[in-house]
């Protein structure tokens, strides 16, 4: 029973659409009808308005973070549940007809909330990966595959199951990207192209 309420707890949480939530309060519309038509941050910086993008990333990471925090206190044992719950959520909110972000800054407040030295170091990862790409979707599948090898390595086995569950999760949502990867179509940071 323990593992259901966290499980709804992470799914509940996760499932707020804050990315569309944030661009129609400020009278931007609908993300969804702009270039990938996610309602995460990368997509809501696309509106042009930085400090939305900003709110959003902020505000995705809590609604992972918190279930997991909140998960452990109640019901010490369930974070990665509550964990794999909350990006789930993100990525398939019910109140979009299950569609949703791709999951990468839910992802971020996940670890953040499990084991946050191996957020520290992904952070890293994430960044020389960015660098060295120019390429947001590549640096964000980078970081996420290398999570649960973090988690390892800095001694967080428990960490590691619910990582690797929120990989799956994050690759599947990417997988518009891994096919313009693929075909050499996938926009740089600062590009013009179409996402």
């Amino acid at each position: 029973m323990e593992l259901f309420f966290a499980a709804l707890l992470g799914f509940a949480l996760g499932s707020i659409p804050f990315g569309l939530i944030l661009t129609r309060a400020a009278g931007l519309g609908d993300v969804r009808k702009i270039g990938s038509g996610s309602i995460g941050a990368t997509n809501v910086l696309r509106t042009g308005n930085k400090g939305l993008a900003a709110a959003t990333v902020l505000l995705d990471a809590a609604k992972a973070a918190v279930p997991v925090l909140v998960a452990g206190h109640f019901w010490p044992g369930t974070e990665g549940v509550a964990a794999v719950a909350a990006v789930a959520g993100h990525c398939f909110t019910p109140w979009l007809a299950f569609k949703g972000g791709k999951g990468f800054a839910s992802a971020a407040g996940a670890l953040l909330a499990l084991a946050w030295p191996a957020m520290l170091a992904c952070a890293a990862i994430w960044a020389i990966t960015l660098y060295v790409s120019r390429i947001s979707s590549v640096s964000s599948m980078v970081t996420v595959v290398a999570s649960p090898l973090v988690a390892w390595g800095l001694g967080y086995p428990d960490a590691i199951p619910p990582l690797i569950a929120i990989a799956a999760i994050v690759l599947v949502q990417h997988r518009a990207n891994i096919g313009r990867l693929m075909r050499g179509e996938e926009p740089k940071v600062g590009s013009s192209g179409k996402a």
